[in-house]
């Protein structure tokens, strides 16, 4: 290995990633873009489900209702209909999730000690919001229920129930319930592999499609030292990518780290070795730029964003696609920003996906360097 040598060629890749505008937008803009619209467009959050309200009662018990349901953040009674084919009309439409209807003879039940019966319709278009709607239903019905036994009990004079069982409820590391942060820790794994591991992926098959490997070959250098240079300037770039996304998080929404900034850097440094060693990998392997970035976005864009815990929970997958996530970088680097940006935790802590990547990084480079050295460095 040789420092002067790894420096040139890293001097070599440098000008040629100046005069290729192309990379630049590729390495800078479209992480940036993609942290502005992950970050204000993607929200897994379900709240002010659009609903609309048919009162076929129009009592006081019927408003009464209308006003608490219009009361809570999670409804947003967008207005009322005559009847149910014009409500069902608002859902075919796109303009309402959630339809109640209150039939009529509505307060002559309560009145009457009688079960009263709601109407209730989801749009299912979209399970997972469907299944949330779902929940917020049954949790303010619960709660409309329980306020009309209190005043039942207390009209007529009766000591209030006190339910045996209370359930005191702590929510750790995301008090608020906010998607976001997680959504831009995670993100930061999926820019990586861009910046990294797609522009890396290019740089060995442009030296074979250009005839310049050939000049590589007769240069007093290793495999080892084109390595090194290559990846240099790429490393730098995913690094600023890093350092923008976490500032970027922090003015933007509020994202703050609780743990150490310092083992966020050296777990970043890992996640970006792995992702150039792979983009290399696949560029030796490819021979061609096409190909190299057809296989880095299926090899290392597409599971960063699927196969990582990043938006599809991995407890929720089949079996096979469970097993096949351990091989996925950024399920490590996810779940170390988890941890630091979440939970707080240290390195004793994290030290496993760590050891990890560690592994993954040096197993990759070792490959890379044995297939160069077959092509004659």
């Amino acid at each position: 290995m040789s420092p002067r040598r790894i420096g040139a060629l890293a001097r070599k890749e440098y000008f040629h990633l100046l005069r290729d505008p192309r990379s630049l937008i590729l390495a800078f803009i479209i992480p940036l873009s993609l942290i502005l619209l992950f970050g204000y467009a993607l929200s897994l959050d379900v709240d002010n489900v659009e609903t609309v309200v048919v009162d076929g009662d129009r009592t006081n018990a019927s408003r009464d209702l209308i006003r608490h349901l219009a009361a809570s953040r999670y409804f947003h009674v967008r207005g009322h209909a005559r009847d149910s084919r014009e409500a069902t009309a608002e859902i075919d439409h796109g303009r309402a999730s959630l339809v109640i209807v209150i039939p009529p003879g509505f307060s002559g039940d309560l009145r009457s000690d009688r079960t009263a019966p709601l109407q209730v319709i989801l749009d299912g278009s979209d399970p997972n919001f469907a299944n949330t709607s779902r929940g917020y239903v049954t949790m303010f019905m619960e709660g409309y229920n329980q306020r009309l036994l209190l005043s039942f009990l207390d009209r007529n004079g009766m000591e209030k129930i006190k339910p045996p069982v209370e359930g005191r409820i702590r929510v750790w590391f995301n008090e608020d319930l906010e998607s976001r942060r997680f959504i831009i820790p995670g993100l930061v794994a999926v820019i990586i592999m861009i910046a990294g591991a797609i522009l890396t992926s290019l740089v060995i098959a442009r030296e074979y499609e250009n005839g310049t490997m050939e000049t590589l070959k007769s240069l007093p250098i290793t495999a080892f030292d084109l390595i090194m240079g290559k990846s240099i300037p790429y490393f730098f770039i995913a690094m600023s990518n890093v350092l923008i996304s976490v500032l970027l998080g922090q003015l933007l929404f509020g994202i703050v780290m609780k743990a150490g900034f310092w083992l966020m850097i050296l777990s970043s440094s890992l996640y970006i070795l792995v992702a150039l060693a792979l983009g290399l990998l696949i560029s030796i392997v490819t021979k061609s730029q096409l190909l190299a970035n057809q296989g880095a976005i299926l090899i290392t864009y597409l599971p960063s964003l699927l196969l990582s815990d990043f938006v599809f929970p991995i407890s929720t997958m089949p079996v096979v696609l469970q097993g096949l996530t351990y091989v996925v970088p950024a399920r490590y680097y996810i779940e170390i920003l988890n941890g630091i940006y979440l939970k707080g935790l240290g390195f004793h802590d994290l030290w496993q996906g760590l050891a990890v990547m560690s592994f993954m990084f040096v197993l990759l480079a070792v490959q890379c360097v044995r297939l160069l050295r077959k092509e004659g460095l």
